[in-house]
């Protein structure tokens, strides 16, 4: 991710300054972000600057400077952002649940900003030598979207990376794998808190995954949309939160299923029993064949309104080369949804949602939480205390 973000900071002929103000020149804006399971570097501008914008582009990826001063500013803003996120209840829980949920050899246990140590240690030197390996046009690709001509852009992209050649390395497989066996619950000690930041969950599926439909219907009834289980319960029925959401994490490999919620102090033991009860009866009984009806629809309703502007187009794309799907995968993606029988979501919710296996991680005040969470005899409770702190 801080390799990413330095490509922004100059190179061999733009300083950091310089190449902003090229880049306002034209009217365009730059992005360079590292995820989990790629590297994006966006840039939106007008049709009629496309190619000076292209240019730029293949300056930022084929030819980094990664000068010291803008690596060392950004190594700071990315510290200053972990020592907040450690601050920030919601943040905390989330960075506390990804390392909870996975095995410690799993990478997504860590987190993708990297921690206090690891950045720290991040100067000039490691983002050239990462990207020299790693920045290769082999498995990667270019995605232009808006009123372009196809022939031009393919002319432009020829002429302005010529050269640049090779392949990353491979990446490393693995497989998903809990942490921790059977259900456990881990308390990121707040004193005084009065809201608790609840994540319950384990590790999912990946995006290429033959249930990867039939898991959009289930997640919708179960947390995915206001109208879902979790919501009904924890918000309507109960009023413990202002809103529960749950997702399953699609990415190269199994990423997590997560359910997350805010909720008063003495609401913590409640929420997490009714949270496990949800995720209980979706696994044994599914969902309704009326729940899966309108879940379809709801997904069938709102797809087209993720495809309304340029960006959002570029993005489904470039989803297909990251996680290499077929072509018509968008193009079919609102009729496969409404071939999701009942029987798919019953047998993909049975065999995808563990509340056996489940971790629970609720960032709050362990003085007030713990007893009450131990009470509901659910599994072995481990309090933590948070990182940095005196």
């Amino acid at each position: 991710m801080l390799t990413a973000l330095a490509l922004e900071g100059g190179t061999r002929t733009y300083t950091g300054s310089a190449l902003a103000e090229e880049v306002e020149g034209i009217g365009a804006s730059l992005q360079a972000f590292g995820g989990w399971d790629a590297t994006t570097v966006s840039l939106a501008c007008l049709a009629d600057r496309l190619e000076e914008a292209l240019e730029l582009l293949a300056e930022v990826v084929l030819f980094p400077a990664f000068p010291d001063e803008e690596v060392a500013r950004i190594r700071e803003q990315q510290l200053a952002s972990l020592r907040q996120r450690e601050m920030d209840p919601a943040s905390l829980a989330s960075d506390r649940a990804a390392e909870l949920f996975h095995a410690p050899h799993v990478p997504y246990s860590r987190p993708v900003g990297g921690s206090l140590e690891s950045v720290g240690c991040f100067g000039s030197r490691e983002a050239a030598t990462l990207a020299v390996e790693r920045y290769r046009p082999h498995g990667g690709g270019l995605v232009v979207a808006g009123d372009v001509d196809a022939e031009e852009v393919a002319e432009l992209a020829t002429r302005l990376l010529e050269g640049w050649d090779g392949q990353a390395p491979e990446g490393r497989d693995f497989a998903a794998a809990p942490r921790f066996p059977g259900v456990t619950v881990h308390v990121v000690d707040r004193p005084g808190a009065v809201q608790s930041e609840i994540r319950v969950g384990h590790p999912g599926v990946e995006m290429k995954h033959p249930d990867y439909h039939a898991l959009i219907v289930v997640n919708t009834v179960l947390g995915g949309a206001f109208t879902s289980r979790l919501n009904l319960n924890l918000r309507e029925h109960h009023g413990f939160t202002y809103g529960v959401r749950s997702r399953f994490a699609f990415r190269r490999s199994a990423g997590p299923f997560n359910v997350a919620t805010a909720v008063a102090i003495d609401s913590t033991a409640p929420a997490v029993r009714e949270i496990i009860h949800e995720l209980r009866v979706m696994a044994d009984e599914g969902p309704t064949e009326a729940e899966v009806d309108a879940a379809r629809d709801y997904v069938v309703g709102v797809f087209p309104l993720q495809l309304e502007t340029t960006s959002q187009v570029a993005a489904r794309i470039t989803e297909l080369i990251v996680y290499d799907l077929p072509d018509d995968h968008h193009a079919t993606f609102r009729d496969r949804i409404r071939g999701v029988t009942h029987e798919d979501a019953a047998t993909a919710a049975g065999r995808h949602i563990r509340p056996d296996h489940v971790t629970v991680v609720v960032a709050g005040d362990a003085d007030q939480v713990v007893g009450p969470l131990e009470a509901l005899g659910i599994g072995p409770v481990t309090v933590h205390e948070v990182q940095g702190k005196e």
